[in-house]
């Protein structure tokens, strides 16, 4: 498959660029794609949540009531959870969501997303370009160009460019990511997704 190689004022170069079949032209498997996208999503979870047990509760370890014969539950200490204040059981505590995934599974499911981005002609190539200077407003006339102002982009680049870093930072759902960082919900979230021509090869090399 062929795709045109478009300039950052929205013309054509004339050029066209060769796309590899096994990257964006597979059978995509929607399951691979699940597990990807929710590892992403577990892995970006901070899981801080904590929450005190009736050892952690500030207070004093007196018996308040005896043990029986008061018709209602045992309780302890003012600390014990079945008084108002008193800890919690089996309250939140810090965790790691992340779990363990195959590489060829994140492979396949991110191949899988660009397939269906392809399908969709949501895949456009860009040569290369860089801006002299941060300037928000030279982003924003790239995306007027490009006719794509307002939506979800995403620019893949081979390597990381400042400038366009941090003028695209203040755009909001305009997103710029490094080819070895190209994920499937990056990938899936994104409405338009412009790779740089030199991005090509890495993306290859990586999911090829």
């Amino acid at each position: 498959m062929e795709l045109e190689v478009l300039k950052i004022t929205g013309e054509s170069t004339g050029r066209k660029v060769q796309l590899n079949e096994n990257i964006y032209g597979i059978e995509p498997n929607d399951h691979c794609i699940y597990l990807d996208v929710n590892l992403i999503r577990a892995n970006q979870r901070q899981g801080t949540h904590k929450a005190k047990t009736r050892s952690e509760i500030a207070g004093s370890t007196r018996k308040l009531i005896r043990q029986k014969g008061t018709g209602g539950a045992r309780r302890g200490d003012i600390n014990s959870p079945v008084l108002r204040g008193g800890g919690r059981v089996f309250g939140p505590q810090p965790r790691d969501y992340g779990f363990k995934l195959n590489k060829k599974v994140r492979l396949l499911a991110r191949r899988s997303a660009l397939t269906y981005k392809m399908r969709d002609a949501e895949i456009a190539i860009l040569e290369d370009f860089t801006f002299d200077s941060i300037k928000t407003k030279k982003m924003v006339e790239v995306l007027t160009n490009l006719k794509v102002n307002g939506g979800k982009n995403l620019f893949v680049f081979p390597a990381t460019d400042t400038n366009v870093v941090l003028s695209a930072r203040n755009i909001q759902r305009t997103q710029v990511t490094l080819a070895r960082n190209l994920n499937t919900y990056d990938i899936l979230n994104a409405k338009k997704i412009f790779i740089l021509e030199s991005s090509l090869p890495q993306i290859e090399e990586i999911l090829g």
